[in-house]
């Protein structure tokens, strides 16, 4: 009898951790976790809203273009956006569609907030790029997208607006091709253009999305069409508008190459879809083929191995800092990437910089600025922890091993200013506020050696009004700026502290130097010629454009 028991109780055990095993790992397949990128004004934030609107998060996408009612965009939550209609900051959104746990990270466009950007990519396994149909592919697209195929992540590419006029399709996927050096292939094409547009065929599908110029709020619904030959089609779009269609899509099929989802994986073929995402349309088309045929979260690599989401011990890294998130509550939340294992509630784990354990009673997943207390998260899920200052950016979370993840990057600024205390009954205020919005990564704060004065770097200069605007509406406190003129701020790394070459450099360029926040040291070059020349001078002192070399 006693062996039937133990028998019994063994095989109940094995079926329960087959069971959680398994339910582990359908939770990972079941993940998307993508970052939406584009040059300012592609309409990056309003296809993000109806992605949400179309997976049932929301009932009414804000009206984005529209000041004059008081909405704004879900993922632009912070004041500062509301008022310039542009995103500053990295958001994050959840949402479940299909039985897929959709994560959005929606990113800042404008080139003066690209290192958030830059940041946000370490944390995501695909990309959708979004290209605005009249401008083609712009600068900082360029620029995003060469991170992005550094990497290999995975890119969708969506060109929108399609209802205004704009360049050919065929010109549009051409300037994709040469500038962004993709190799693409359309998974729909448009059926006219601008006042032309009638509706786009889904090639993926097979079938046909035709535009009623009025859908802002409803979504609509799409005719199946498996023959392109069937003269039902010159009824539906009219004789010139069919063959039009027929001969693009003859055209599209002699020269790109058919759809492949591996390769589309190993980002080596970026599939295209056409639409506007204003007028919600095309939006379901992308919606329901990227979570398909986009990847569920994937290993990362640490310094010390590569990582597999389906390992059991939870591993996961900071990508992102930000504080006062919900100015009532004057909160500071690290956003955490789940890279393996699950993250419980009230579990302790390892914070590596630190070498102590912590333990975290609410962990939040975003909606937005919207927050919600989570019992258990997996990968590819961001989580938000309320941090009194333990992290850093690049900081590693694991269950035990030492384990760091890097590659997030961080970059020398290019703009510099002095900071000053324009109220002095706010010292306390604005010390602070420094303190926290640095830890963020939005600036990097400098203290001269010679006489204590703190410089501010940024990599745009309108963060510089981004952080005079959240140091007054957030911590109370007023600052002002003065030029400070420096070209380059480099990390000094010299071979031998004692060395003299590094005792003459720090006595020569000692009203040049500075200390970061850490307390590295740093040379503030003032022109390109004074950096070469200080590198020829001095060869045993390395000199860094970033804060990790070591």
């Amino acid at each position: 009898m006693l062996y039937f028991f133990v028998r019994s109780s063994y095989l109940f055990a094995l079926f329960l951790c087959k069971f959680l095993f398994m339910s582990f790992k359908e939770e990972i397949v079941r993940r998307r976790t993508f970052g939406i990128i584009s040059h300012p004004d592609a309409g990056k934030t309003t296809l993000t809203e109806k992605l949400l609107l179309f997976g049932g998060a929301i009932q009414e996408a804000g009206a984005v273009k529209n000041n004059k009612i008081k909405k704004s965009a879900t993922s632009d939550f912070m004041e500062i956006e509301r008022q310039r209609g542009i995103s500053v900051a990295t958001s994050v959104l959840a949402f479940i569609y299909k039985d897929k746990k959709i994560n959005i990270l929606d990113t800042p466009g404008h080139k003066d907030f690209a290192e958030d950007t830059f940041r946000t990519l370490t944390a995501v396994d695909s990309v959708i790029v979004v290209i605005d149909v009249a401008k083609g592919v712009e600068t900082q697209t360029e620029k995003l997208v060469e991170v992005c195929r550094m990497r290999n992540i995975p890119i969708i590419v969506f060109i929108n607006k399609l209802d205004r006029e704009g360049k050919d399709a065929f010109d549009l996927l051409d300037d994709v091709e040469q500038k962004l050096g993709l190799s693409v292939t359309p998974l729909s094409f448009p059926i006219g253009m601008g006042y032309d547009f009638k509706g786009i065929y889904n090639i993926y599908e097979k079938n046909i999305n035709l535009f009623s110029g009025d859908s802002k709020k409803n979504i609509e619904d799409t005719i199946a069409f498996d023959d392109i030959q069937n003269p039902e089609l010159d009824q539906i779009i009219g004789d010139k508008a069919a063959e039009e269609l027929r001969d693009n899509l003859d055209l599209v099929h002699g020269v790109y190459p058919a759809f492949d989802k591996e390769k589309y994986l190993e980002g080596k073929q970026q599939p295209v879809f056409f639409g506007s995402a204003l007028n919600n349309f095309g939006v379901r088309e992308l919606l329901d083929c990227f979570i398909e045929i986009a990847p569920s979260p994937q290993p990362k690599m640490a310094e010390e191995r590569m990582v597999d989401s389906n390992e059991k011990e939870l591993t996961g890294f900071v990508f992102k800092i930000h504080a006062n998130m919900d100015p009532k509550h004057r909160d500071r939340l690290a956003f955490i990437k789940i890279v393996s294992g699950t993250f419980e509630r009230n579990k302790p784990y390892l914070h590596v910089r630190q070498g102590k354990k912590l333990k975290f009673s609410s962990p939040n997943a975003f909606f937005a600025e919207k927050k919600e207390i989570v019992d258990i998260s997996y990968p590819g899920d961001i989580v938000g922890l309320h941090d009194t200052g333990n992290f850093k950016i690049g900081d590693t979370l694991t269950q035990g091993e030492k384990l760091n993840y890097k590659g997030i990057p961080s970059f020398s600024p290019e703009h510099f200013r002095y900071i000053n205390n324009a109220d002095p009954m706010k010292a306390k205020q604005l010390y602070k506020g420094i303190d926290q919005l640095m830890d963020e990564g939005v600036a990097q704060l400098f203290t001269l050696e010679l006489n204590g004065r703190k410089v501010i770097g940024t990599v745009g200069a309108l963060q510089f009004e981004v952080i005079q605007y959240r140091l007054e509406h957030e911590y109370g406190a007023k600052c002002s700026y003065e030029n400070f003129p420096v070209y380059k701020a480099c990390w000094v790394e010299p071979e031998d502290i004692k060395d003299e070459e590094f005792k003459e450099f720090k006595r020569v360029k000692q009203k040049f130097l500075a200390q970061d926040k850490s307390g590295q040291l740093v040379f503030l070059a003032d022109s390109q010629f004074s950096l070469q020349m200080t590198q020829q001078k001095y060869p045993s002192v390395k000199l860094h454009f970033t804060s990790e070399f070591n």
